[in-house]
């Protein structure tokens, strides 16, 4: 009689801890060296179980912090009026932003055509990781015109939300005027800043927010992590 492997017990055991609510979603379990002396197995063996477990879904490897229990999508609504701050509270979690980087260089033309500018005009350009109860749900780069909003580069040094820096130079108000969705597979970086594998499945927004007039104030693009969030749709 063929006995059942060592790693495939492991797995099952820690997945039952998990339905019967041992772990939580979004909980991190306990570390390699941890279950493999816990199992009195190497850690080879552990990391196939671990490994057997994020096929089917129960949870995730998160580069550089450990093994995580899948927790339910955050949902994310992309309607005429679209803020990232509010969305996610609204959906019960915490929010922040990391910032990757800031600065000011001379516009390409999909950025001048979509803020109606000329090409080679100067923008800002505004880098971050997207955060949700501390785990990283998507890459953005939004772009700015930077003749019409000269200090909204220490805006967003000061605001971690674009929509207070926006407000502090005095755009009262914006909605979304578009946004196309492409699904692309994740680049080397957009893994690690992400902590998912490179080649993974992502979606990529691009949209374009405009004032009160109809004048463009942010071109962005925005790379999703598809199992964290799910976007609805609205009018």
């Amino acid at each position: 009689m063929a006995k059942t492997p060592i790693w495939k017990s492991i797995a099952a055991t820690l997945s039952n801890e998990i339905a019967v609510g041992h772990y939580s979603p979004g909980d991190k379990l306990p570390t390699e060296a941890q279950l493999a002396s816990r199992f009195s197995v190497n850690r080879h063996t552990v990391r196939r179980a671990l490994q057997d477990m994020q096929e089917q879904g129960l949870t995730q490897s998160r580069r550089g912090a450990g093994v995580f229990v899948m927790a339910e999508p955050t949902e994310y609504p992309i309607g005429r009026r679209v803020r990232f701050h509010q969305n996610i509270a609204a959906a019960g979690r915490s929010a922040d932003k990391r910032l990757l980087s800031l600065q000011t260089r001379p516009c390409d033309s999909e950025e001048a055509e979509a803020l109606d500018l000329t090409k080679g005009d100067p923008v800002h350009v505004y880098e971050g990781v997207s955060l949700a109860d501390t785990v990283p749900i998507a890459v953005s780069r939004s772009v700015f015109p930077g003749a019409r909003f000269p200090h909204l580069i220490e805006g967003l040094e000061q605001h971690a939300s674009v929509t207070k820096a926006l407000a502090a130079a005095g755009v009262r108000d914006y909605t979304r005027s578009v946004t196309r969705m492409t699904a692309v597979l994740a680049t080397a970086t957009q893994a690690t800043q992400l902590n998912i594998s490179e080649g993974a499945p992502i979606l990529r927004t691009i949209s374009v927010n405009v004032d009160l007039e109809g004048l463009p104030v942010e071109f962005g693009y925005t790379w999703w992590v598809g199992d964290r969030m799910t976007l609805v749709l609205e009018d």
